[in-house]
């Protein structure tokens, strides 16, 4: 009895001696904060660990974003064992005396088991392999958690026999109210900007969250301060709060495309850094340097538009931070290409002849002649076929009569785009009918 009351009391000293993300760690579906999508009123997995009918299931998310927390969760909610094991230290040994003590438990008590295996990527093939018939069987059910894409880390014959949930960064509200609740657990206060400031650099991890608070808690309570302010949570995270209102977004990223259109690399690269730093979306910038390759660069270097593209196709498909290497190269490309707005000149000019007052009727030989009857009204007549001509273009009216004659595009001699202005001078010098030569 002595032994008991002394391991209670121990246990007690732990966990009040706990940090505070295990100390904050939720018992119930309902104290989870995020994941609304998996635990949501209604939805799949909430359903299927309220009625304790869960099969295998691989938690594949971020760290910090409550995989460990939902499997003990389940735990509590389950009438089954539940056998946790970390894939760093259990071995091939450890996987088959879980699985002979599940069987054991199965045939004495009809109790099944469902086995919590945390970074199930370290294991290695072996050892999945050995876990391969119980869960083929369900003599275990396996929660698997991993911060690495299954696809690549798991075998696939253990993937394919489990359900795979996707956990997501947890939201600015999340963290903050992750924050809230962390404040009331150790009875302190903080003001509106010092919680912005930690939820804003926890970057959807909530375990680095609180463990940040409880820095700033203890460094507000060391300088007898009444309330964790702006200058405690900046020295717990050892990192400046950005000021991005309103106001920094425009300005901001209106400097940024000022300095690309400008040439200047390294002012370039700093805006980027303090918008991705601030926390402004990254696809969002990625798409202003698509608009700038074609409005600022255009045709005086055409592959601008190309590694713009890419760098936003590059977010999609790795996301940050590694995307930022694809968008470092994005500025410094536009940065250095040589500058033309010729083409944005050119789109305005054509918009205004578009929407002018005139008739705007297509050309007699351009019209389709490809359906029936449309020859007998003169579709087509007199239309030159620019392939058939050894030098591959004609020179042939091609809009209608009022703005036959206007100039929209107007070639710079700026990079590529003096080989365009050639090209179109030697087209003009030689129309149909004259000898190029």
């Amino acid at each position: 009895m002595a032994d008991d009351l002394f391991a209670a009391a121990a246990a007690d000293q732990l966990a009040a001696k706990a940090p505070l993300a295990a100390r904050l760690r939720p018992t119930r579906l309902d104290d989870i904060v995020g994941q609304q999508h998996l635990l949501g009123p209604g939805q799949p997995l909430r359903a299927l660990i309220e009625a304790d009918e869960l099969r295998s299931v691989v938690l594949w998310g971020p760290p910090g974003t409550g995989k460990t927390t939902l499997a003990r969760v389940i735990a509590r909610a389950t009438a089954k064992e539940f056998v946790e094991l970390s894939a760093v230290n259990a071995s091939v040994k450890d996987v088959r005396e879980t699985t002979a003590r599940a069987d054991q438990r199965l045939g004495e008590r009809g109790v099944g088991t469902i086995l919590f295996l945390d970074e199930v990527h370290r294991f290695n093939k072996s050892q999945q392999d050995a876990l391969l018939p119980s869960v083929e069987s369900g003599l275990l059910v396996l929660i698997g958690a991993t911060t690495e894409n299954p696809f690549f880390e798991v075998n696939a014959p253990l993937l394919s026999r489990s359900t795979l949930f996707r956990l997501e960064l947890l939201e600015h509200d999340d963290l903050q109210e992750l924050l809230r609740r962390g404040l009331a657990e150790e009875s302190a206060q903080a003001t509106d900007e010092a919680i912005a400031h930690l939820a804003e650099r926890a970057a959807g991890d909530g375990r680095h969250a609180l463990t940040s608070l409880e820095v700033a808690v203890a460094l507000a309570r060391s300088a007898d301060a009444p309330q964790v302010d702006l200058g405690h949570a900046e020295a717990a995270l050892g990192m400046k709060a950005l000021r991005y209102g309103r106001d920094e977004h425009y300005d901001i990223i209106s400097a940024f495309i000022k300095s690309i259109r400008g040439s200047d690399v390294d002012a370039g690269l700093y805006w980027l850094q303090r918008m991705i730093a601030a926390g402004e979306d990254p696809k969002f910038v990625a798409r202003r340097l698509v608009i700038l390759a074609s409005e600022d660069i255009g045709m005086a270097d055409p592959m601008s538009l190309m590694v713009a593209t890419a760098a936003v196709q590059a977010l999609e498909f790795v996301g940050l931070p590694e995307a930022m290497y694809a968008l470092g190269q994005a500025v410094v490309h536009l940065a250095t290409a040589p500058k033309s707005n010729r083409v944005t000149l050119a789109l305005r000019s054509s918009a205004e002849s578009a929407q002018a007052a005139g008739m705007g009727e297509v050309p007699m030989h351009l019209r389709d002649a490809h359906y029936k009857g449309a020859k007998s009204l003169g579709h087509g007549d007199g239309y030159d076929y620019p392939h058939n001509d050894p030098r591959g273009w004609v020179e042939q009216q091609y809009r209608p009569a009022e703005v036959a004659h206007e100039v929209y595009y107007e070639p710079s001699d700026h990079g590529f785009e003096a080989e365009v202005a050639a090209r179109m001078r030697s087209t003009h010098a030689n129309p149909a009918g004259t000898d190029p030569a």
